[in-house]
This record gives structure tokens, C-alpha cells and sequence, in this order.
């Protein structure tokens, strides 16, 4: 049983990836941490905390087609690296910003937005890398591990951050994302597969369409695409707004809001070492409309719950049903791509998934003010629910994969 959920550490070239990555989400997860509490602190503001986010995740909806096209035509690698530099610059930064006492939202809001710029070259490049490390039946073990080193940073990341901001002071979360960079950046260089991507003749605009074209061609794929946009939309603020839960509605500091996202982690990785278990079973669309069902319901638990302790059960069991989506949704559209159109098609998923973030993000952080933080969540969360339970009775070509 062990040695089925993790088949895919069988393979060096995965192994290192998964090390090095693990290293930086947690970085970046202590920066997280620190960031949001630093901006509400700063501005006392949810608009802006939702701006924050927004600016973090726009580039990717703005570049990701583009990176995509890069990513079949360049080494991936070195895509990658010059990503992680980016991020890293971005860090230290911030952090010595802080450490000078000048620091100001503006500044966040920049590097935010640069940050999620290098990520929307990274972002395909990464995704199209990952099937090159394992064989086609491992594939889904493959992103299920990458689920879980995702969402054991943000177990990890929130505590050490807490820790570190609590002792340290927030300049030391950005400093020691900073560092995290380092981990990737050499797990890239070690790597002993090479992408050489085919001659290519086409423009960019040319590459772009091909893409698209691709996706229209594949049954299925432009709804899966949909269901990706909508789950991040909708489900995503409930990460981005746990500092106004933690701070105004179960009325807790810093330390709260570090377990909050900490256990909204903890569920995740329980849910990707579930699919991790699983391997390539069948019906995983029928699964995934179940799981988005159950985590529009966790939602709008923990929207309207007064208590951490309940708080935090929805958070878990939200987190778990959550990756599940996420890890089967993104196994389909991988396994249903070659490796030639992969960056790009790629591109569009991550338009869709990480698309839905910024926009989410900055509508719940619209509508909280006027309507507060736990009716916008348990809306969203509704909506979640009626769109899995539509998909699953109405229309069935997603419950049929």
C-alpha cells in the first residue's frame, strides 16, 4: 500500500523535482503568512488584502499563453530557474524593505505582481516538465505527490512562518523564502532530463492557436478547463480572507490565523494521498463533481461557524475535497495531452485555474464590506455545490471521464 502511494519517488529526476519544491512552497508559504497579516495590519483594509492577491495571480491569467508557447519551444529548465531567480529577488526585497522600516503596500502590491509574473512562465514550464520524470501510468501518482509537497508547505510553511514572524519579526519569513529558492534552483540543474524542443516556424500568435485549437479537438477538455476556473473563482477565497475570520470573526490574533491555514493544508494532503492511494482508477470525473459537492457544503460550514474547533474540521475535510478535485481535473487534462502541445495547453489550464484566483479574490474582497466576510463565503460556497450537483444530474460529460 505504501509503496503504491508513493510509485512516482521511484524516479530520481522526481524525487529531486519534488525535494526542491517542497523547499520553496514552504518559503513561499511562510511569506504568505506574513504578507497578508502585513498588509491587513498595514491598511486594515479586506479590499486590499484581496488586491494583494489579485496582483499576485493577474499576470498568470494576463501571460500564461504566452509562457506556454516559450515552454514548447525552450528548455524548460532554464525557464524554471530564471522564474526562481525572479521570485527570490522579489523576496529579499521585501524583506529589506521591512528590515529599513520603509516598506509600504505599494511595494507589496509590485512584487506581488512580479512575483506572478515569473510565475506565469514558470507555471507551464513546470507542469509540462513533470510527465517527462515518470512513465504515463504513474502520471497521476506523479501529480498527487506534487498535490501533497504543495499542500504539506502550507502545514509546514504557517507554523514555522508563525514561529518565525512571532520571534523573529516578518522580515525574516520574506528573507528565508529567499532562501528556499536556493533548493529548487539546484534541484533543476541536477536534473538529468532534457526537454529539446522541436524546430519551430510558426509566430507566437500561430503557436497560440495551434494550442487552442488542440483543446477544442479533445472531448471534455473545455469543460474541464470551466470546472478549474470555477473552483479557484469560487473556492479559493476561503485562503486568501482566513486573516478576517481569524481577526474579525472568531476574534484571534496572528497565531489563529497561522493554524487556520495550517489545517486547511493538513486536509489537502490527506485528500492527495487519497488520490495518491487511489492511483488510475476510472470515473475520476464522477469522483471529482462528488468532491466539489462536499466542498461547497465544508464552506459554507466554516463560513457561518463562531467556534475553532468547528472551524477547523471544515477547514480540513474543505482542504481534502478540494485537492481531490484539483489533482483528478489536472491527471485528465495531462493525460489527454502530448508532450508537444503540453506547455501550452498547459497555459490554458493554468489561465483557467489560477485565472479564477485573482478574480475571486477581488470580487469576495468587494462584497465582504457590504455584506460581510461569512455571508460572501457561504455564497460562494453554495454556489459551488449547486455547480458540482448540475454537472453531475444535467450535464454528464465530465461525470463520465
Amino acid at each position: 500500500m505504501v509503496k503504491r502511494v508513493f510509485k512516482a519517488f521511484e524516479y530520481r529526476d522526481f524525487r529531486l523535482m519534488w525535494l526542491g519544491a517542497c523547499t520553496s512552497s514552504i518559503g513561499t508559504w511562510m511569506q504568505k503568512l506574513a504578507q497578508s497579516w502585513l498588509v491587513l495590519e498595514l491598511s486594515k483594509s479586506s479590499f486590499l488584502l484581496g488586491l494583494d492577491s489579485f496582483l499576485g495571480e493577474i499576470p498568470i491569467l494576463l501571460f500564461s499563453l504566452v509562457g506556454g508557447v516559450v515552454a514548447d519551444r525552450k528548455d524548460r529548465r532554464h525557464l524554471l530557474i530564471a522564474s526562481q531567480v525572479i521570485q527570490m529577488s522579489s523576496a529579499f526585497l521585501l524583506a529589506t524593505l521591512l528590515a529599513l522600516n520603509k516598506v509600504q503596500v505599494w511595494h507589496i502590491l509590485s512584487l506581488s505582481f512580479c512575483s506572478g509574473l515569473a510565475q506565469a512562465f514558470g507555471g507551464p514550464a513546470y507542469q509540462a516538465l513533470i510527465p517527462r520524470l515518470v512513465k504515463a501510468e504513474d502520471l497521476p501518482n506523479a501529480i498527487a505527490l506534487n498535490s501533497i509537497q504543495f499542500n504539506l508547505a502550507r502545514v509546514i510553511g504557517p507554523v514555522v512562518g508563525g514561529i518565525a514572524m512571532a520571534q523573529l519579526g516578518a522580515a525574516w519569513c520574506f528573507s528565508l523564502n529567499g532562501v528556499s529558492f536556493v533548493a529548487v534552483i539546484l534541484s533543476l540543474l541536477f536534473l538529468n532530463e532534457r526537454y529539446v524542443p522541436t524546430e519551430k516556424r510558426q509566430s507566437m500568435l500561430e503557436s497560440m492557436k495551434e494550442g487552442f485549437s488542440f483543446v477544442r479537438r479533445q472531448e471534455a477538455m473545455v469543460s474541464l478547463i470551466f470546472l478549474a476556473f470555477c473552483m479557484t473563482m469560487l473556492g479559493f477565497p476561503i485562503v486568501v480572507f482566513l486573516p478576517v475570520f481569524a481577526k474579525d470573526v472568531l476574534h484571534e490574533g496572528a497565531n489563529t490565523y497561522s493554524l487556520l491555514l495550517s489545517t486547511s493544508g493538513a486536509g489537502s494532503v490527506a485528500g492527495a494521498l487519497l488520490v495518491a492511494a487511489v492511483g488510475h482508477i476510472r470515473q475520476k470525473g464522477l469522483l471529482t463533481l462528488i468532491m466539489l459537492v462536499v466542498f461547497g457544503f465544508m464552506m459554507a460550514g466554516f463560513a457561518f461557524s463562531k467556534t475553532l474547533w468547528v472551524s477547523c474540521v471544515f477547514l480540513f475535510l474543505g482542504g481534502a475535497a478540494l485537492i481531490s478535485c484539483f489533482a483528478m481535473i489536472t491527471s485528465l487534462v495531462q493525460l489527454i495531452t502530448s508532450d508537444e502541445m503540453r506547455g501550452r495547453v498547459m497555459s490554458v489550464f493554468n489561465v483557467a485555474f489560477r485565472g479564477g484566483m485573482p478574480i475571486g479574490s477581488l470580487a469576495t474582497g468587494s462584497l465582504i464590506p457590504l455584506y460581510t466576510a461569512p455571508v460572501v463565503l457561504a455564497a460562494n460556497g453554495a454556489l459551488l455545490a449547486v455547480l458540482g450537483g448540475y454537472l453531475l444530474v444535467m450535464r454528464r460529460k465530465i461525470a463520465s471521464l
